[in-house]
């Protein structure tokens, strides 16, 4: 039986790790709460010591991962006021809303930053997005490669030492760690959490050939994915390079954060509501982020991005547990019938094939079979079906994540 965190809406078998106390509040509750103790003022002096240690007469001062998001402007609008030189560096995975790449586009202009975006080819492109799907169940497994490679290539390759992110998501989602950790960002994380324990090389056909998957080879060898190849240890030890993250520094808040990057960067959301979530100013930086992917997160574990963004809108006090719960069954379950014309569109695949495939990647701690259709059960009580068996053989559940 599924768990669901008493305070916010999250089960206990998620895409981050969660743990829960004996009253049943979840580990990312628990860290939410720590924040309002702790002195952001003193954080803030620390922060610009630290980024004023960094600044250099003779090259950026800074290196900023942007995707024109609502995050992005805020970071680098933190940058701007502290009087940093930075070099903003973007991963261009061809699915932006027109929106969301105005933003991008917009960003050199509104700051005078110079701003470096890496765009890999469109066939690979689409290659990518057919084998993240067939190999792991996660179309936009490119798109999480590149946001978390190619600023790294870049710092390596002019001398940047520091990069800032924004908030460390698995910290922020389910206290994987405590603010008192100060923590940075690392390969090992990169690999086993963001990567889902896969890399560049996996994709390639002399990879698919070792992992048993032949079947998918799409023709992709080690130069096509250049944009994917983490540096070596001895080239970010030659630089220094060091990735840390704002939200250890000031009071992190996605809301606030909006309505001062609209008011004064005239930062666009989304023109148009979503199908499976009700904010519009979350990842305009690929239209299916929001939508087939997130279905796919749906049919793997159970839940989608209207659980995430409650959770965090519930923590923040802008809703309630009821409110969310609302949000969660209007949303959760709803599969995005624009956003997968598209993508199987772009991909060329059948939505028969789709579903066939993805049925092979849900999470049998979540989901059972009852008189062939799929059952789970709901954070408002008792359970429901959501749609007909599509595998003939659905025993073994294929996790996402490669074992080690």
């Amino acid at each position: 039986m599924t768990i669901y965190c008493s305070k916010c809406v999250y089960p206990d078998v998620s895409a981050v790790p969660l743990s829960f106390d004996e009253e049943g509040v979840c580990s990312g509750c628990h860290v939410h709460v720590k924040k309002s103790s702790i002195d952001w003022p003193r954080r803030w002096e620390q922060f610009k010591e630290l980024v004023n240690s960094y600044k250099t007469d003779n090259n950026y001062d800074i290196l900023i991962p942007v995707s024109g998001g609502k995050d992005s402007y805020y970071q680098t609008h933190v940058a701007k006021e502290l009087g940093l030189k930075p070099l903003l560096v973007t991963y261009h995975g061809n699915n932006y809303l027109p929106e969301g790449e105005a933003n991008l586009f917009r960003m050199r202009e509104v700051f005078d930053c110079d701003h470096i975006i890496i765009r890999p080819g469109v066939d690979t492109l689409i290659k990518m997005n057919r084998l993240g799907f067939r190999v792991q169940g996660d179309n936009n497994w490119h798109g999480h490669c590149g946001i978390f490679t190619s600023p790294i290539q870049v710092a390596v390759r002019y001398k940047i030492p520091l990069i800032l992110w924004g908030e460390h998501g698995f910290m922020d989602l389910g206290g994987m760690y405590s603010y008192s950790d100060y923590v940075e960002f690392t390969a090992k994380h990169r690999l086993e959490h963001s990567l889902r324990g896969y890399d560049w090389s996996d994709f390639t056909d002399a990879g698919l050939e070792k992992l048993g998957l032949s079947a998918f080879k799409e023709g992709l060898t080690a130069k096509d994915l250049l944009w994917a190849q983490y540096p070596s240890d001895d080239e970010i030890d030659s630089v220094g390079v060091r990735g840390i993250y704002l939200s250890n520094y000031v009071d992190w808040d996605a809301n606030n954060h909006t309505k001062l990057v609209v008011e004064k960067y005239g930062w666009e959301p989304a023109r148009q509501p979503f199908e499976r979530t009700y904010r519009r100013f979350s990842n305009l930086d690929d239209m299916h982020e929001n939508g087939i992917h997130d279905y796919m997160k749906f049919i793997k574990i159970g839940y989608g991005r209207a659980t995430d963004h409650a959770c965090k809108d519930i923590r923040g006090g802008v809703m309630t547990r009821a409110e969310g719960i609302e949000m969660i069954r209007k949303y959760d379950a709803v599969k995005p019938r624009r956003d997968l014309e598209r993508w199987l569109k772009y991909v060329n695949m059948s939505e028969e094939e789709f579903d066939y495939t993805l049925d092979g990647f849900r999470d049998h701690r979540v989901w059972r079979i009852e008189n062939g259709q799929w059952v789970k059960d709901n954070i408002w009580g008792g359970s429901s079906s959501y749609g007909a068996v599509h595998q003939d053989n659905t025993t073994t559940f294929r996790s996402s994540r490669k074992a080690s």
